[in-house]
């Protein structure tokens, strides 16, 4: 019997900086500014962070440079490296360490400066001597091969990867932090008309390419309930790892998604039907209607439907990707925190225009490397301890 700490732990702090461009700023510089302004809306200070997570696109010690750059000597050190997903485990890891005792105060950030500083796309990663030959665009041409075999096995249409760009940037323009704020509506028309980056993906079909930090601070839930905001309780997490290149899949439309979601949902106690927000990592449309499979919001190879007709947008069934999402929110290189902190502000109420009326339970999904690995967060306020 797997067990977890269900409620015992809580984001108390949650906050981002730079999201778009951040002229002048680095890595760390974001990190740091994040970090600042999550304690601050925690109420605490940087003097009671006693475990430090931490992962960046351009540093593969900085659990060490964050903890000199934000001058603290922590307890605990994680640095696990598994992209965008990576965040999701601190938490669990957070979570089991705060309930044990071992630390205090969890603080998880973030930060890429890879619009303005970087100049382009942030990759850890070598390429595969098996993919390598045919002169993939990676991670891109992974994820179009994916939709390749999405749209062959299940008759997944351009029309039904619009659907999820079109949502997007409709709760884009409820988000005045969103990049694509202010940019006018998306039609289906326009998504199908763009530019073929690597086919079947168009333009609209690719995540932004911008900077940002983020940050949350966890504490204990007994503690959390004497501090300024509404706690967000961590219910249930889990993570997967299959593989690392697109070229290990056993199957492509089917990912560790699978297994993360299955297991956290269990962990929590609550099931997909009774989540009333989803934010997952859509670095490409394809992934918002595979996760949606895999988590269990519909049957494998029905999410091209699932989606149709603006059911996951504004008004629709199920709001997803409340703030924008990778696809025209902001997607500064590893975009999973990003998820979890939309998710804080819906169950806190104040995400504004796009709020969710009545939103006491969310699931967040971090995805890293290739749909190599899977992480699924389960939140929920005080109402569903």
């Amino acid at each position: 019997m797997e067990k977890f700490p269900r409620g015992k732990s809580a984001i108390v702090g949650a906050a981002t900086f730079g999201m778009g461009e951040a002229h002048g700023y680095k890595a760390m510089d974001l990190v740091a500014r994040s970090a600042h302004l999550a304690l601050a809306d925690a109420n605490l200070k940087l003097s009671d962070v006693d475990g430090l997570f931490v992962c960046t696109g351009d540093d593969a010690l900085s659990g060490l440079a964050a903890a000199e750059y934000l001058g603290i000597r922590p307890r605990f050190t994680d640095n696990n490296r598994t992209g965008g997903s990576a965040f999701f485990s601190h938490a669990i890891n957070a979570a089991i360490l705060l309930e044990m005792g071992y630390i205090d105060t969890a603080l998880i950030c973030y930060g890429s400066n890879q619009r303005t500083g970087a100049g382009g796309l942030v990759s850890m990663r070598q390429a595969s001597p098996y993919e390598k030959p045919y002169r993939p665009m990676n991670p891109l041409s992974s994820y179009a091969l994916a939709a390749a075999r999405h749209m062959y096995e299940f008759g997944t249409t351009e029309t039904h990867l619009a659907e999820v760009a079109v949502a997007a940037r409709a709760w884009a323009n409820l988000n005045p932090d969103a990049f694509m704020f202010g940019k006018g509506e998306l039609t289906i028309e326009d998504c199908i008309s763009s530019r073929m980056v690597s086919d079947p993906l168009r333009k609209t079909d690719c995540c932004l390419i911008t900077d940002g930090g983020a940050a949350i601070v966890m504490t204990r839930a007994d503690r959390a309930k004497d501090l300024v905001k509404k706690p967000v309780y961590l219910l249930g997490g889990a993570a997967a790892v299959w593989h690392s290149n697109v070229d290990q899949m056993e199957n492509l439309t089917v990912t560790p998604a699978v297994e993360s979601g299955q297991r956290a949902f269990a962990l929590s106690g609550y099931k997909p039907a009774d989540m009333d927000v989803v934010n997952v990592y859509d670095a490409f449309s394809i992934n918002t209607i595979l996760f949606l499979e895999d988590l269990g919001f519909c049957p494998k190879g029905e999410g091209g439907n699932f989606v149709a007709g603006g059911a996951i947008a504004p008004g629709g069934s199920l709001p997803v990707n409340t703030n924008g999402g990778g696809l025209s929110c902001c997607h500064p290189g590893m975009y999973g925190l990003f998820t979890i902190i939309e998710n804080c502000m819906q169950l806190r109420g104040e995400a504004g225009l796009r709020q969710v009326a009545n939103a006491n339970l969310a699931v967040s999904h971090g995805n890293g490397g290739t749909l190599s690995s899977e992480a699924t967060l389960v939140l929920g306020t005080e109402s569903t301890l």
